[in-house]
């Protein structure tokens, strides 16, 4: 099934996303996270030629003491519908989900969904330390003795997957070499200059067998789209991106809750996508996977069916991720290259769609007509997939 023969269900309204763009990102010292919010958002309604007055749906998450009324409040919107899911980096994911049902069920008309940060910024200012582990209460507390942090949670899904099925450091290396590729592309990426393999495989080890390029970049940034009803969209600045499916799925946040370390949420959360808008992943053009570790990718083209369980480093090693390959991912960079300012699972939405639109100049895919977002949260505790596509 083609993009265009995709429907929603009977009696529901189509969606698309009609704007979308970024804030300054990289290192910005000048602009509060508030100030993100606001040039994202200003941007974005802007690209779809949609004034402040008509937004009357609005999520955000992770900054303000009532997010998102104050953030809202400091945009100058006065929504009749709010959202503020928070399930790490897939909350943008998850959010456009429950915005595609509240526009298809006719409850708001037009969402915007927006994310600022200055992670960097505040890591530099010192207004943040570096967590060493992630909660000493609730279930996370039994893991906390063990001084799990975050890449070590990483790196032994990582050596799971190399135990159970010859993984290479290699091949998850190559991950990392083809986002810097991208990146090249990228002028707006963090990091441009190139990358090679040897150089990756030449580190010393952060969490075994990750390193430092194994690894996404610290920065500051945001982002926002804005998805409206089908009625809307059609008078809109640029050409609709259609939501053809989406689906969300969670699993653990205990590492001993964790069935099996090789495999992602995304394995449900793919299928219902997938299932929803009546494509596969062999009608995929572009893919945006949230990438803020090397095996994350891995995981996640696995899980959504690019190839089979244990046979991602074979299939990534061949450059088949970089642009001008079999399965360009990660177009801008993505977080290992271009920014990740926290949460990325906007940055990967708002690529999509300039993907779509042929707006991507050097990295842009030709003839993309259907895009798989995948957010992750967490370490492999929540994802949500997304199916995009032209008219």
């Amino acid at each position: 099934m083609t993009s265009s023969q995709a429907a929603p269900p009977a009696g529901a309204r189509r969606v698309a996303i009609v704007g979308a763009a970024l804030s300054d990102c990289g290192r910005v010292d000048h602009a509060s996270a508030f100030e993100l919010h606001h040039q994202a958002t200003s941007r974005a309604l802007a690209d779809a030629g949609i004034s402040r007055e008509e937004v009357d749906g609005f999520m955000s998450t992770g900054i303000g003491t009532l997010a998102p009324v104050e953030v809202a409040e400091y945009l100058g919107l006065r929504p009749s519908w709010a959202d503020s899911t928070g399930v790490g980096g897939s909350t943008w994911e998850f959010m456009a989900e429950h915005a595609y049902a509240a526009i298809a069920m006719g409850l708001v008309d037009v969402v915007v969904l927006v994310y600022g940060s200055t992670a960097r910024a505040d890591l530099k200012k010192r207004l943040r330390t570096a967590n060493l582990s992630f909660g000493t209460r609730g279930p996370t507390q039994f893991d906390a003795p063990f001084g799990h942090t975050l890449i070590s949670k990483y790196a032994m899904a990582a050596r799971r997957h190399m135990i159970e099925f010859g993984t290479t450091v290699a091949q998850l290396a190559e991950i990392a070499v083809s986002a810097r590729y991208n990146a090249s592309l990228n002028p707006e990426a963090m990091y441009q200059e190139p990358l090679t393999l040897e150089e990756v495989l030449a580190e010393a080890p952060l969490a075994d067998p990750l390193t430092k390029h194994h690894c996404c970049v610290r920065s500051d940034g945001g982002g926002a789209i804005v998805m409206v009803a089908e009625d809307r969209a059609r008078d809109c600045a640029k050409p609709p991106v259609w939501v053809l499916g989406t689906g969300e799925a969670i699993s653990h946040t205990t590492m001993s809750e964790w069935e099996d370390f090789t495999e992602s949420p995304c394995v449900r959360s793919g299928r219902q996508a997938f299932g929803r808008a009546g494509v596969t992943p062999a009608d995929i053009d572009v893919c945006q996977l949230y990438d803020a570790f090397t095996p994350m990718v891995l995981l996640t083209l696995e899980g959504l069916g690019f190839c089979a369980k244990g046979e991602g480093g074979p299939f990534v090693e061949d450059g088949k991720l970089r642009v001008g390959g079999a399965l360009p991912t990660n177009t801008d960079g993505g977080g290992l290259s271009a920014c990740h300012p926290g949460m990325r699972g906007m940055f990967l939405m708002v690529e999509a769609t300039k993907q779509l639109r042929g707006e991507c100049g050097p990295r842009q895919v030709p003839g993309a007509e259907l895009a798989c977002v995948n957010g992750t949260g967490g370490w492999f505790c929540s994802a949500s997939t997304i199916i995009l596509g032209k008219d």
